[in-house]
């Protein structure tokens, strides 16, 4: 571990580095960096493996003693600076994150790095997701659900956006995630067998009359225009939940999560 440096400076470059980390997605993408707040989100992130390179933690709200402890089976030898209260108050945007914001390396998630180990896995796609928010519920259905994968076709944002990491709280660390193109995931879930289940308005059948105890990947689109063609050309089955108000469909996670537990529930759960 190397030597602790306390800073003073919110003109310190760390600090500087780091806020840039926070606002700018260009300069996550470029640098392959990206940063967290809060105990609970790094014990996660170790636990998935990521490297920290730099941590930072006010020794007003937590002891060095703590950090210690909770890097003790970390691979990460990152550099460890104590910052003010003054500081850590000025840099954070939750205000209840225990002290301790992190700068980590960000993973590739390429689908041929993607370990598929169940016989019969339960994987949840998404298309084109866009709300940073409903990226982060997905996630926390996913890690609920212990589903295998989540797939994200054309997504065009940044997976570490300090919004997703928020909103999952820590999920995206735990949760098994592939990306690609459409053709690239419809790919790779015809060479693995795995039948789509594509949530849409036409040619459907009721979500719960389906059996998803074999293989399944159920797949969402965007709220506004939902799949594409090339995802309900591949479908198995198109599938509906059943409403009785007045609009045609639900938030894009709600949605996901009711079909997941189905799928669950007929696999006894857990």
């Amino acid at each position: 571990m190397k030597e602790i440096t306390r800073l003073t400076s919110i003109h310190n470059p760390t600090i500087k580095k780091y806020l840039t980390l926070r606002e700018k997605a260009r300069e996550r993408k470029k640098s392959k960096l990206f940063i967290l707040e809060g105990k609970r989100e790094l014990e996660l992130a170790l636990k998935g493996k990521y490297v920290i390179e730099t941590l930072l933690y006010c020794s007003e709200i937590i002891t060095f003693e703590e950090i210690i402890q909770l890097l003790n089976e970390s691979a990460s030898k990152p550099d460890i600076l104590e910052i003010s209260k003054a500081i850590y108050q000025k840099i954070v945007v939750r205000k209840t994150t225990e002290g301790i914001v992190a700068i980590l390396k960000a993973k590739s998630h390429e689908l041929d790095k993607l370990i598929i180990e169940h016989k019969n896995p339960l994987i949840l796609v998404a298309e084109s997701p866009e709300k940073p928010g409903n990226i982060g519920a997905l996630l926390r259905t996913a890690d609920a659900a212990n589903l295998d994968a989540v797939l994200l076709a054309n997504y065009k944002g940044d997976l570490y956006n300090p919004n997703i990491i928020r909103s999952s709280v820590g999920c995206v660390f735990n949760v098994s995630l592939g990306m690609g193109t459409t053709e690239e995931i419809l790919s790779f879930l015809k060479d693995k067998n795995i039948p789509i289940y594509a949530a849409a308005l036409t040619a459907s059948e009721n979500y719960d009359t389906i059996n998803y105890r074999n293989a399944s990947a159920i797949a969402v689109g965007t709220e506004a225009t939902g799949l594409t063609k090339e995802f309900l050309k591949a479908s198995e089955q198109n599938i509906i939940i059943p409403m009785g108000g007045e609009i045609d469909s639900m938030n894009v996670s709600v949605s996901a999560a009711i079909i997941i537990f189905e799928a669950k529930r007929q696999r006894g759960f857990f």
